[in-house]
């Protein structure tokens, strides 16, 4: 089952260092040697996406300031320097003419909670789709509407402005990210998606200057024809890729630990830099876990380590791995999202976190070495099929099923 099945079948449907004994304290400490570092694309970063221990997103609607500090303190004691934070976008914006304040106002409380850690923000923006679950906002104008309806891009307007005016005087902005893979929520003709991406990246520079925007696609655009275009994508200031072994489709041409699964970050930046036609092209690790339920905490670290090191010689800037904390079983998920986290749902630093702090400590703020030469040439044909056998050529892997 590939994510876009999984997403419309769900449809229907203390902190880490305190638990260790080591109190308080330690944990600040640990938060205040994560100093500050802006946005040079050509220098290392490592960061995680938020997943609340309490609550989940649902946080937004049932606000409780005390959990989230436990939160964004253990997460800064493993070395984080940003999240990737998210926007429901029908709990802020439950009318098209109407933005909630009560909601932008939880959103700059949470942004000042993660300055005083030194954590950095990026923020989701058009999240209509989280984890498998679907959050429309009652004004949506059909499937294509959201890139081409008047009436949708002048409430789109009016959100981008209004959390821009909240946003604006923190000192720990990275920027918007458009949504959590838009893509999945709303398709569109590339034509219309390229040219909706152009207005909003404008849009976006215009009520934020001076920071980084991004669009946080899954990797169907990279693999075949979905609503953006790969030459529109690594175009952008800083393309992201969302790199998943599971999802994508690499578990079928080796095991966790073959190269289709630790190298897909390594290629898939080759890939975008193809498309970029440059190899000094920037790439972002927006999202990457292996989504791999049968993986053990040990086997998840493992993949860790060997996917960030191989990224790492591939050159890719800057990493935020999904996600921060495990998801409460008290909520109906498909059940590889529970045990996704860094952190368990408590507050105990997984293998896979010890091993993010070891990354993030080695590799922090270090000059990025992007290749040499040429960027290699795109694949020939645009399809899931013709992408992986890219991938797997690039790799050097020969597998029974490519």
């Amino acid at each position: 089952m590939d994510r876009r099945t999984f997403l419309s079948r769900s449809a229907a449907v203390a902190s880490s260092a305190a638990a260790q004994g080591h109190g308080l304290s330690h944990v600040l400490a640990a938060a205040q040697s994560v100093e500050p570092m802006g946005l040079d694309l050509q220098r290392h970063r490592f960061g995680v996406n938020y997943t609340p221990s309490r609550n989940w997103w649902f946080c937004w609607n049932d606000w409780d300031a005390d959990p989230i500090k436990r939160d964004l303190d253990a997460i800064a004691a493993l070395g984080a320097d940003h999240l990737r934070i998210m926007l429901v976008w029908p709990f802020f914006q439950p009318n098209a003419t109407y933005v909630s304040p009560l909601h932008l106002e939880r959103l700059d409380q949470l942004l000042t909670l993660m300055g005083e850690r030194h954590l950095d923000a990026l923020v989701t923006v058009f999240t209509g789709q989280l984890s498998g679950l679907f959050f429309m906002p009652p004004f949506r104008r059909g499937p294509d509407g959201f890139y081409t309806d008047p009436a949708m891009w002048t409430a789109q307007e009016l959100f981008v402005r209004e959390l821009a005016r909240v946003m604006k005087p923190h000192t720990n902005l990275i920027g918007f990210d458009f949504g959590n893979e838009l893509n999945t929520c709303w398709s569109a003709p590339t034509t219309a998606g390229d040219a909706w991406m152009a207005r909003m990246f404008a849009l976006m520079n215009s009520v934020l200057p001076g920071q980084l925007h991004i669009n946080g696609v899954d990797h169907h655009p990279w693999f075949e024809a979905d609503t953006f275009t790969p030459q529109a994508l690594a175009a952008a200031r800083f393309p992201v890729m969302h790199c998943y072994p599971f999802w994508t489709g690499a578990v079928k041409y080796g095991g966790a630990m073959d190269p289709p699964s630790v190298k897909l970050l390594a290629a898939m930046a080759a890939l975008i830099r193809a498309y970029a036609g440059t190899q000094q092209k920037p790439v972002w690790a927006g999202e990457f876990n292996t989504c791999i339920m049968e993986l053990p905490e040990k086997g998840q670290a493992e993949w860790l380590e060997k996917s960030v090191t191989a990224a790492i010689e591939q050159g890719v800037s800057w990493f935020s791995y999904w996600d921060t904390h495990d998801v409460n079983r008290k909520f109906e998920f498909n059940p590889l999202e529970y045990s996704l986290g860094l952190l368990t749902n408590d507050g105990r630093v997984k293998e896979q976190g010890r091993v993010f702090k070891q990354l993030a400590d080695a590799y922090r703020g270090k000059a990025v070495v992007f290749p040499k030469g040429s960027a290699p040439t795109p694949p020939r044909e645009w399809t899931v099929d013709g992408t992986w056998k890219w991938l797997l050529d690039w790799m050097g892997w020969k597998a029974k099923n490519a």
